[in-house]
């Protein structure tokens, strides 16, 4: 009876050491940084402290770009600069013509995927050509393209539920070239949408570019 014990246990530790061993860092191309120098201070209660090493989010073989040139649709249907096509158009240098500004407020934008997908990770580039932070920065997955149910956070600076979508633990950062990849866990859904309220620089809202990595259905 201990022996076929430990023969189940080794078998089972055996898998995990297979799969942990078929995972690995998830690759994002980052485009060349905007500016340079010492940008000016920023000083916010839940800022992340500069330079802050981030660990890799492992993934499975399979997981592949779900969302390049896939629709965007938005809370603000008529951006002031730029096409809401941009956020997925692969283009993520954040130069003029390359990025969308949406109005004042709590603004969204929303990719669909097309299907239902097992999201591993999501990531974002806001305007980086100078340093500055995005307030509320809020990023849901669900499979109702309203939002209504079925809804997973899986990000959220907004540490005083200002934009009415919960309090949020995760920190505020300074917008870099690097842009900022969220572990999404595996998380099923077709729909991705990202949040923010203005930032430290105005009170509009920015984007260069979205990824969403995973495994469609």
């Amino acid at each position: 009876m201990q022996n076929r014990l430990l023969t189940v246990i080794a078998s089972a530790l055996a898998l995990a050491a297979t799969a942990s061993a078929a995972n690995a860092p998830l690759k994002v191309e980052v485009p060349k940084p905007l500016f340079a120098g010492t940008p000016r201070p920023i000083s916010l209660a839940n800022l992340e402290p500069a330079n802050t090493k981030r660990a890799d989010i492992m993934v499975a073989p399979d997981v592949k770009l779900l969302s390049k040139g896939k629709k965007v649709t938005s809370s603000d249907s008529l951006p002031v600069i730029g096409e809401l096509s941009f956020i997925t158009d692969g283009d993520k240098t954040g130069i003029d013509g390359a990025y969308v500004e949406l109005g004042p407020n709590t603004q969204w934008v929303q990719v669909d995927l097309g299907s239902s997908a097992k999201i591993a990770a999501v990531a974002v580039w806001h305007f980086h050509s100078q340093a500055r932070v995005y307030h509320d920065v809020v990023i849901q997955i669900s499979d109702d393209a309203e939002f209504k149910k079925g809804v997973t956070t899986i990000f959220n600076t907004d540490d005083d539920n200002s934009s009415k979508l919960g309090k949020g633990a995760d920190k505020s950062y300074v917008e870099t070239n690097n842009g900022r990849v969220i572990d999404a866990k595996n998380t099923a859904g077709r729909y991705v949408r990202l949040y923010s309220n203005g930032n430290t620089s105005d009170e509009l809202n920015h984007y260069c570019e979205v990824e969403v990595f995973g495994v469609q259905k």
